[in-house]
């Protein structure tokens, strides 16, 4: 278990005016100690996307720091939801040490461009006297 010092408690409701104040919560508890930081979302009864927000900005101030971000007591709707935004992977796992699986990110790396098909039922139209291309 997280050291109770190390971690941010996220309360119902969270507002946009919220984000900053909790953002320089969560500078303060990163500098008491090694290791990532836990936000406790038990609270949040009612998630919304001010909630998943808050959480994302939550996250990238973690990151800016060099530190984890762990999620604790999320509720079955609060997961859907960042599942439904996509952003359960990226606020629920620690920044990799090594740079990210390709495979995993969804990204591809080298290679050659996409070859795409031409859409069905486009047709160019010649015009008699026109010069061959």
């Amino acid at each position: 278990m997280a050291d109770p010092e190390n971690v941010l408690v996220l309360r119902h409701p969270v507002g946009r005016t919220d984000v900053p104040r909790l953002c320089a919560r969560l500078r303060e508890l990163a500098r008491r100690g090694p290791g990532p930081v836990t936000v406790d979302v038990g609270a949040v009864r009612c998630p919304d996307l001010a909630v998943v927000e808050a959480l994302a900005r939550l996250r990238l101030t973690a990151r800016r720091l060099g530190r984890g971000m762990r999620l604790r007591n999320v509720s079955g709707a609060l997961e859907a939801l960042l599942a439904w935004s996509g952003l359960d992977d990226a606020l629920s796992a620690e920044p990799p040490a090594a740079p990210a699986d390709p495979a995993r990110s969804g990204l591809e790396h080298g290679g050659e461009t996409e070859q795409r098909e031409q859409p069905l039922g486009v047709q160019e139209g010649v015009e008699p006297g026109d010069p061959a291309p």
